[in-house]
């Protein structure tokens, strides 16, 4: 019954609430006791008694006079002290013993003046100096009182009266409060338990900031993993796509072969060059597709090592010489000769320029030119692969990075048409030598991808 978080929050705050009410009530009851009603009421009177004894200088009688018909009237003891303090004038000076002036004390804060006489015996008194520097004191017997007078005729009405229903009160607000703060933490509760649901929809942000904070930081966990859901439904489905074709082919030639239908040197020479092409095909996008899950997971082989950026590019240039001789584009490397080393995975790095390098040269037309360039500034080097292409449409900017993502139809073609994962896996690397990649780009004007790598040495992720 009391498991749960709301009803724990509303028993910590009824049990601190008791407790302080407790500790209040034994103050009081303390207070009470040390100052019960009895005491004030005779000190009300003693006040009451010692203005009309002042007030004789109204009169034609002497303070004596006035002083002895007050103490038989009230039933107090009235006392006159000197200057010196000495006993002047006593009304009970023939029945008690001596009441000498009182000890010069510092009395608490509402403590009760008391007086002690030559027997030991206690006296509630006040105590006024009169303008010759007398003293004029008005004193009474303590009253004996019963701890249990004091429980029943005061203590227990203030606490029936404003105690219980100011523990009633505390209790309703503190249950409020419990659900206020436990209400956003059930919601948050019941939608986690309906995770991994597609359905889910994000949980209202109430009650305190941290549980606000919390609340928002669910719903942004819970748009991450809708968001990886959906990647991984779209990676799924491109991944079925892309082999589609290729085992559709490798599957109709191969029938061929067995049915007989490719009944000639050639045409069975024809079936075979498909099926080893589409094979091989295959074989690149499964290796891509496991470089990336490597990257994914952080378990990527990537070694950090000083790389010479300028040999590095030129490297990547001449592989490519061959091809681009061919295709009739020319590749440029401008690198400045004081341009510093970066720590970075060689091999890693050879494979995103020949990644970019290659892009560029599919579509890049006849007589066209694809630049490589590097430069330090700001604490970065900025490497940067440029064609005269066709360029890339600017809402599909937005998504070049993405896997199995095809640009738009100015950038495919016949054997050039890839599985689109060659620039998420550049995109991998980059980010895990701590760097970032970005593509410029316009219709008719070419492409420009540009990598930043930080100068100072970084650790790869893991």
């Amino acid at each position: 019954m009391f498991s749960s978080l709301r009803s724990r929050l509303w028993l910590s705050y009824a049990f601190i609430i008791v407790t302080a009410l407790g500790v209040v009530a034994m103050i009081l009851f303390l207070y009470l006791i040390r100052n019960p009603i009895l005491y004030r009421q005779t000190l009300e009177k003693l006040k009451a008694v010692q203005e009309v004894v002042i007030e004789r200088e109204n009169g034609t009688q002497s303070i004596s006079a006035v002083a002895e018909r007050a103490s038989r009237t009230f039933d107090v003891r009235i006392l006159l002290y000197s200057q010196n303090k000495q006993v002047v004038f006593d009304t009970h000076s023939g029945s008690e013993v001596g009441l000498p002036y009182p000890a010069r004390r510092i009395f608490p804060r509402n403590a009760t003046p008391l007086a002690r006489d030559k027997n030991g015996a206690n006296w509630l008194y006040t105590l006024e100096k009169l303008p010759d520097g007398s003293f004029l004191m008005v004193a009474s017997p303590r009253p004996r009182i019963s701890i249990l007078s004091v429980f029943n005729d005061e203590f227990l009405p203030l606490i029936l009266q404003g105690g219980i229903v100011a523990l009633i009160l505390s209790l309703v607000v503190a249950f409020f409060f419990a659900r206020w703060i436990a209400d956003p933490l059930q919601k948050v509760v019941l939608a986690a338990r309906s995770l991994p649901s597609d359905a889910i929809k994000p949980v209202e942000t109430r009650g305190p900031h941290e549980v606000q904070e919390l609340t928002r930081a669910f719903n942004a966990m819970i748009a991450r993993m809708q968001a990886s859901q959906q990647s991984q439904r779209e990676f799924v489905a491109n991944v079925s796509h892309e082999l589609k074709t290729p085992l559709t082919s490798i599957q109709g030639f191969a029938q061929a072969i067995l049915d007989g239908t490719a009944d000639t040197g050639a045409s069975r020479q024809q079936a075979a060059q498909v099926i080893y092409t589409e094979s091989g095909r295959m074989h690149r996008m499964v290796l891509d597709l496991l470089d990336l899950a490597r990257l994914d997971a952080g378990t990527a082989d990537i070694t950090m090592s000083p790389v010479n950026v300028s040999a590095l590019l030129n490297a990547v240039s001449e592989k490519f010489s061959p091809q681009s001789q061919r295709m009739g584009v020319t590749i440029e490397v401008m690198v400045s000769p004081d341009l510093p080393t970066v720590t970075a995975d060689g091999d890693r790095m050879a494979q995103v320029f020949t990644n970019l390098v290659d892009n560029a040269l599919k579509f890049t037309p006849r007589n066209g030119s694809v630049s490589l360039r590097a430069v330090a500034e700001n604490n970065e080097m900025r490497i940067s692969v440029t064609d005269t292409g066709a360029g890339i449409p600017e809402e599909a900017q937005a998504h070049i990075f993405d896997r199995f993502y095809q640009a738009d139809p100015a950038r495919r073609g016949g054997e050039m048409h890839g599985a689109g994962l060659g620039l998420a896996i550049a995109h991998e690397i980059v980010v895990a030598h701590g760097g970032r990649i970005s593509v410029r780009s316009g219709v008719g004007k070419g492409t420009s991808f540009d990598v930043f790598l930080p100068l100072i040495k970084t650790k790869p992720s893991k």
